[in-house]
């Protein structure tokens, strides 16, 4: 395992992340405390360090198990991510939301349950429409100065959201978000528009989540297999049929797993991503891992993209027509006029 900064900090990560939104058993699937504890051994023996989890993931039990586990661990070799923000209880009104109450309640729950005393990165789960940005970051930043936290991340929120929450954070010296998660594989492209290249700008580490459509990208779905994404879903239509076959067609040049082909792709897209990879079983972790050994050539990127190219919208599509040089002011303004 090499490892990466993420984002603009000196923080140290492994080049995937383990996803434990399976560590639990609860709604009739997941892995068990005792094979959850043999996949954070398999990772760890594999130089993995970086782990993601959230307060809601598994009613708690997610958070309960990691804790066990670091308990008896060395806790500083591991790099502990959680979120705050979906409702974790019914005690209260404020059980929920970006608010700065929830933050703080939903932190110290989280910090029993995962029986330390700081989380290393603290994401906000998804934006809720409703609490000032600058409420959101001043109360990061008491939590990291309080030494409760140690880094700043967003997920799920947009853009403009975040733009001009960094830019609010820099002016005012507050710790800045480091990362940005969101779905992004193959078949969910529609980051490119804005997310990413608002993250590029800021210089966030991308960290997708569902880099394999929920198995979709593994080719399982093609092969009649059962799973838990619903017959009507988007990773299951006719387009991201295509994309699959076409990611299978690749693996098979490889003589590697679909699943390696998909989460390479997400690594070499020319900006900073660590993939969100999860497990319930060990073996799935130990192919997710085999990812970290491929590398895809400019041929099969390029079918790749193709296969699974999106409309980037306005203005993204309008900068790519012809005759427009965004490095060209004189062209650029001349075809302006001319509109």
């Amino acid at each position: 395992m090499n490892y990466k900064l993420l984002g603009r900090s000196g923080l140290k990560v492994s080049q995937l992340c383990l996803g434990t939104m399976g560590f639990g058993t609860e709604a009739g699937w997941g892995a068990d405390k005792e094979t959850s504890f043999a996949i954070m051994d398999a990772f760890a023996e594999a130089g993995g360090n970086f782990l993601d989890t959230a307060n809601v993931y598994k009613l708690g039990t997610s958070e309960k198990i990691i804790g066990e586990y670091l308990a008896q661990r060395d806790r500083d070799y591991f790099v502990l991510a959680t979120k705050y923000t979906l409702k974790d209880n019914t005690t209260n009104p404020n059980a929920s939301g970006n608010n700065r109450k929830n933050m703080m309640r939903s932190v110290e729950e989280s910090l029993k349950r995962l029986k330390t005393d700081f989380i290393d990165v603290l994401y906000l789960h998804i934006w809720d429409n409703i609490t000032p940005i600058d409420e959101v970051l001043r109360g990061l930043d008491d939590l990291i100065r309080q030494g409760k936290v140690n880094y700043a991340a967003i997920s799920d929120t947009p853009a403009w959201v975040v733009a001009k929450g960094n830019t609010l954070a820099e002016l005012m010296g507050w710790s800045q978000f480091i990362a940005l998660q969101v779905e992004y594989s193959l078949i969910q492209r529609t980051p490119e528009r804005e997310l990413i290249p608002m993250a590029k700008h800021f210089g966030m580490t991308v960290t997708p989540w569902a880099p394999l459509a929920g198995g979709a990208l593994t080719g399982k779905y093609l092969r009649g297999e059962q799973g838990r994404i619903k017959a009507e879903s988007n990773r299951l239509n006719e387009s991201s049929q295509r994309i699959t076959k076409q990611v299978i067609a690749i693996a098979d040049e490889l003589g590697v797993q679909p699943a390696h082909v998909a989460l390479a792709w997400t690594m070499q897209q020319g900006f900073s991503c660590i993939p969100i990879a999860g497990a319930t079983k060990v073996e799935q972790l130990q192919e997710n891992l085999k990812a970290l050994d491929v590398t895809l050539n400019a041929e099969q990127l390029q079918k790749l993209d193709e296969v699974s190219s999106i409309s980037l919208g306005f203005p993204g599509d309008f900068f790519k027509e012809d005759g427009v040089k965004m490095n060209s002011f004189g062209g650029f303004y001349d075809r302006v006029e001319k509109r």
